[in-house]
């Protein structure tokens, strides 16, 4: 070999050896946290998991080779939310991921640039999470649950499935602006749909609730609507106590009427964990939060628990059926 060649080769080896040595380096493992309030086990928990992890991989993030999740479950207070909190903040994910307002609003405090990702949260500008819908600025974005004109289409369906129904206890948070509006809508509509409505505290212990939709329920022609902050209540507890007690009643998720629930109407909570995970994906490869717009549902749904309506003795319109997005029998 001449000396001219043997000096190419070696100098394009220096070259090349690096290059591929680098392409044997593992790839950087990023962190994500999420914080929710339901339990791990909760069949909700588990279709959020799923679908948060595949849309996830669908973008090249796999669990495990590139990328670690670190869940907290169960943030049900305030103690249990502000503790999981900050345990997640000690850990210094890349991102967080975070549903409803009573878990964005610790999240933030504990981790005050921390890109952080939300769903389910209502009135994200009103409640002083983002600067503007658009450009939401700081380092939080993410998905709303709804306008607080849903509020009023809870009412709307309740005196369509049950006509008779003339009195109507409201489970609902009085300590936020959320619940507070909420309240304020289904106030306004009581009126034309000749309503009167009972307010009964979320926050207040079970059997204090439990006694007083009791009370409720004692004179004829009730209802129940279980507002967004009113999920603080176990909701295998509300359904039992609705049953019992026999009071039609609307939820504002799915799942409370596949577990038993009369009615549900609300945004598809599984399609946000799809959503969200597109918005992890583009802040995980750059992306500012502050330039990332607060977005709407897409979807919503309606779904009617045939068998509950029977045991309450009422017959479902089918025009109502017809609108509905599922049917349980």
């Amino acid at each position: 070999m001449r000396r001219r060649e043997f000096i190419t080769l070696v100098a394009g080896g220096a070259v090349v050896l690096p290059l591929a040595a680098r392409a044997q380096q593992p790839e950087r493992m990023r962190r994500v946290g999420v914080l929710v309030a339901l339990a791990k086990d909760d069949p909700e928990s588990v279709a959020r998991r799923e679908t948060f992890e595949q849309a996830l991989q669908a973008s090249g993030w796999t669990v495990g080779r590139n990328i670690r999740i670190e869940y907290r479950w169960g943030a049900i207070d305030a103690g249990r939310t502000q503790k999981l909190a900050a345990e997640l903040a000690a850990l210094a994910p890349d991102v967080v991921l975070v549903s409803s307002n009573v878990v964005l609003a610790p999240m933030l405090q504990a981790a005050p640039t921390t890109p952080i990702v939300f769903t389910q949260v209502v009135d994200p500008l009103g409640s002083g999470f983002v600067e503007s819908m658009a450009r939401p600025g700081g380092n939080v974005t993410g998905f709303t649950q709804f306008e607080y004109s849903l509020a009023g289409k809870w009412l709307e369906l309740l005196k369509e499935i049950a006509p008779r129904v003339t009195r109507v206890a409201v489970l609902r948070d009085s300590t936020r602006g959320p619940g507070i509006g909420q309240f304020a809508v289904i106030q306004a509509m009581s009126q034309p749909h000749a309503v009167e409505l009972t307010p009964i505290n979320a926050h207040d212990p079970t059997e204090t609730k439990i006694r007083r939709l009791a009370a409720f329920a004692a004179s004829p022609n009730g209802g129940l609507i279980l507002t967004v902050g009113g999920t603080a209540f176990d909701r295998n507890v509300v359904i039992a106590a609705a049953a019992k007690n026999q009071l039609p009643a609307i939820y504002p998720y799915r799942y409370f009427a596949t577990d038993g629930g009369l009615l549900s109407y609300g945004p598809d909570t599984i399609d946000q964990y799809r959503r969200a995970a597109g918005y992890v994906d583009r802040i995980l490869k750059g992306e500012k939060p502050a330039d990332l717009p607060v977005q709407a549902p897409t979807r919503y749904q309606l779904v009617i628990n045939l068998k509950t309506a029977k045991a309450l003795g009422l017959e479902i319109p089918p025009t109502v059926l017809a609108r509905a997005d599922e049917v349980i029998e």
